[in-house]
């Protein structure tokens, strides 16, 4: 603890004065009072230099909003505006580490550390080991099956988050579970995407990252800012990598509820024709072909869906396009979820 001690009035200042800021450290903190001295103490102290004369007399200088005395550029004062440079935070959950791993490599960081484990009644415990006030932070958590454990997981961790006082939690969801719950098609169904929605608001999300949505009208169910990126640059480079003739593309959507996707991806394939494969469910994660809307006959075929479950529209629609004349067929996805008999 340093301290400042003032002269008495009788103490000519000039003898003092050049020597008085050398030797004490000027502090922030409580005043103390006596009857002979004043004393300002503070737990953080920084050298003064006054080396700076007006007539021949020693000045302290003036702050303003565009330059700092010499004396409070110290090494604190530069650290602290380091670290206020790095206050992004990446975090991964245990969906798809190598994912987050490769984020953070891509943005120059490093992952943040956090102790995840579950309790021997399949609880999930949560703990960041490292802190977050004031930080951006962003969660890597894709609720890819098993849907429910991921999705519990990301709640803990933005709540543990929120607890820890980050200043804005993202929730980054490759992934999105529950999506193709958006509507009810049938009487008395739930529309689980709006309640995952929901969840993910309530735990202290301040905005959500997902890729590829099933339906844009998800984007709608939360009360938080939603970035809906999409990975179709991607599979539009492998295309390209093909070397196929413009000429000889079709793109099929397989089914109609795909047709907005799949009318987008034509458009970045030289305005491709469209075909759709027309299909009755007699349930879930069941699908039967039924007939096929448009032209194949000696194209190459590029079935679009956002993601592939068990397969089984894909694999169904695909055997449709040969039996209809097309010369090759290529099926592409953002989501390869792979459920069996698929995986």
């Amino acid at each position: 603890m340093a301290s400042l001690v003032l002269p008495s009035p009788s103490t000519s200042f000039s003898s003092i004065s050049s020597s008085l800021f050398s030797r004490h450290s000027l502090s922030h903190g409580s005043f103390v009072h006596n009857e002979s001295r004043s004393r300002i103490c503070a737990p953080i102290s920084v050298k003064c230099d006054l080396s700076e004369t007006l007539n021949g007399n020693p000045c302290l200088p003036i702050l303003n909003d565009r330059t700092l005395p010499k004396f409070l550029e110290c090494k604190r004062l530069g650290n602290t505006v380091n670290r206020s440079n790095t206050r992004l935070k990446i975090f991964s959950g245990t969906a798809n580490p190598s994912l987050s791993q490769e984020i953070a490599w891509y943005m120059g960081l490093d992952l943040g550390k956090i102790n995840i484990k579950r309790f021997a009644d399949g609880e999930i415990y949560v703990q960041l080991q490292e802190s977050v006030r004031g930080c951006d932070v962003y969660l890597v958590q894709p609720t890819s099956p098993p849907a429910n454990e991921n999705l519990m997981e990301l709640l803990v961790m933005i709540d543990a988050c929120r607890r820890a006082s980050a200043k804005n939690i993202t929730a980054v969801i490759p992934y999105f579970g529950y999506a193709r719950a958006d509507r009810k098609t049938q009487r008395r169904e739930s529309i689980a995407a709006k309640l995952v929605a929901n969840l993910i608001t309530e735990a202290g999300a301040n905005r959500v990252l997902a890729c590829d949505l099933h339906s844009g009208q998800s984007m709608g169910y939360f009360d938080i800012p939603v970035d809906h990126v999409y990975g179709q640059p991607v599979i539009l480079d492998y295309l390209a990598s093909k070397t196929v003739c413009s000429n000889d593309l079709v793109v099929v959507s397989p089914d109609v509820g795909g047709v907005a996707r799949a009318r987008a991806f034509a458009k970045k394939l030289s305005d491709s024709p469209l075909a759709i494969v027309d299909k009755r469910r007699h349930g879930h994660n069941v699908a039967e072909v039924m007939n096929l809307i448009g032209d194949v006959k000696g194209k190459v075929a590029v079935m679009v869906d956002d993601m592939i479950d068990t397969a089984g529209t894909i694999a169904k629609g695909a055997a449709l396009l040969h039996e209809e004349g097309a010369r090759e067929v290529y099926a592409c996805c953002t989501h390869a979820v792979f459920s069996p008999p698929a995986g």
